[in-house]
């Protein structure tokens, strides 16, 4: 059973409020179980704006039994979602008596003040909260998992910070806010702890927080964990658990998946330090090079993945426009290493029909050569070459600059086997919220 635990340690304090078993475990033996069959989109057909929302749910939000929702946001800052307004009343005010005896996942912390505010509905946030988690969650229908990238906490802080975020996950929004295993969330975060290439604004930056709905976590999640190759804060792998028992073993064989929350390096010309020492890196001097390295590093986690069974869905900020449909108005090519990141990218993670329907921008035969995820970029798999953004500045008109940056591919047999349901960006002004991304979402079949 999955439970919130605090795992500070003095020499490790990115594993400060997790969900985890603690178990380091290998998928279990394939079950057999139903996939939901969706019939292909033309690849080249205009579409129906659906995921383009305001306030409104957005297609995603349909539950299902027979598969789960993603959705992942740079939320650029973890501040502007935690309300100053002080508390005023606990959270088990606001339960029923039937409620107050189910496991919730809840914590026993403070609520937002009164419950005699005026009545807002789920997934909309109070007055005085314009920024809410949960409210966003209410909003497109609770799904299972929401990746966040970018908490921006201080390690030394996490402590007193995490416990915040689980609180305002699983408070009420209001008297008309219930709680229960299928409305509270699990929280794992992973925080830098990199002393020298991770101490620009005092720490306050990077970190990646995994948010997983109980009752999903507790049927479906074998463990969460951090990666050793990585101590700025950038990766959060969930393995998910085979089929509950009782599964009818005559439907079809599926593998378990394993899911990647990913805040990929920033290619930029500041120097990269070597993480005992301090001092610049002799093979990768400039974040730049780290980049490239982060590119190997992630592909062979993923490969590695594959290997013990499990199927592989990505998502994240993987600070990379694939090709020209993904920049506007034009994609970014000055300095010229964006463009080498760009070819190292696509080289490593996408083989040549996916490159070829995303407009990926590759390299020569030898870079073509190089060891490869094949992986499939599930936005242009469904919706081809149009033109979609994660990445809204908040300088400038809404629109006049935009990336897509964020997003979301799977191991090859994810897609072939139909296990990606759909897809989609919420790209409005409304979504981006006190972000400079967009949320983007998939909905994949268990």
């Amino acid at each position: 059973m999955f439970r919130h635990i605090n795992m500070a340690k003095k020499d490790s304090p990115t594993r400060l409020f997790t969900t985890t078993s603690h178990q380091e475990v290998s998928p279990p033996p394939l079950k057999r179980r139903r996939l939901t069959q969706t019939p292909s989109l033309a690849l080249d057909s205009p579409r129906a704006s659906s995921t383009l929302q305001s306030a409104g749910q957005s297609r995603s939000s349909s539950p299902s039994k027979n598969a789960f929702r993603v959705f992942s946001w740079n939320i650029n800052g973890i501040n502007a979602f935690l309300s100053s307004t002080p508390s005023a009343r606990k959270i088990t005010a606001y339960f029923t008596e039937s409620t107050k005896t189910q496991k919730s996942g809840t914590s026993s912390t403070d609520a937002p003040p009164n419950a005699s505010r005026p009545r807002t509905p789920p997934g909309q946030a109070p007055s005085g909260s314009p920024h809410s988690l949960r409210a966003f969650l209410a909003r497109h229908n609770w799904p299972e998992i929401l990746f966040l990238q970018e908490l921006k906490i201080k390690p030394q802080d996490g402590p007193a910070r995490l416990p915040k975020i689980l609180s305002a996950l699983n408070t009420p929004l209001n008297a008309a806010d219930s709680v229960s295993d299928h409305r509270t969330y699990t929280l794992n975060a992973v925080l830098p702890r990199d002393k020298h290439n991770a101490k620009a604004f005092g720490g306050k930056l990077y970190g990646v927080g995994t948010i997983m709905r109980t009752d999903f976590a507790r049927k479906w999640v074998a463990t969460v964990r951090e990666v050793d190759w990585d101590i700025e804060g950038r990766v959060s792998v969930v393995e998910m658990s085979g089929a509950p028992k009782g599964q009818d073993e005559n439907e079809p064989v599926t593998k378990p998946l394993a899911l990647i929350n990913v805040y990929a390096v920033n290619g930029t010309t500041q120097p990269y330090r070597n993480p005992l020492t301090g001092a610049v890196h002799p093979n990768y001097p400039t974040r730049h090079d780290r980049k490239l390295v982060f590119h190997s590093l992630l592909r062979d986690e993923c490969l590695s993945l594959e290997a013990r069974g499990f199927s592989v869905v990505v998502a994240g900020d993987v600070n990379i426009a694939r090709g020209p449909a993904d920049g506007h108005p034009n994609l970014r090519t000055f300095p010229e290493q964006h463009c080498l990141n760009r070819v190292d990218f696509n080289t490593k993670f996408f083989g040549e029909e996916d490159n070829k329907r995303a407009g990926g921008c590759v390299g020569s035969q030898d870079e073509k050569n190089k060891k490869c995820l094949d992986a499939v970029d599930v936005f242009r798999a469904k919706y081809g070459m149009e033109k979609r953004y994660t990445y809204y500045p908040n300088r400038g008109e809404w629109g006049s600059s935009c990336d897509r940056v964020d997003m979301v591919f799977v191991s090859k047999e994810v897609w072939d086997d139909g296990r990606v349901i759909d897809t989609g960006i919420l790209d409005t002004p409304q979504e981006r919220g006190p972000s400079d991304h967009v949320p983007f979402w998939v909905k994949v079949a268990l």
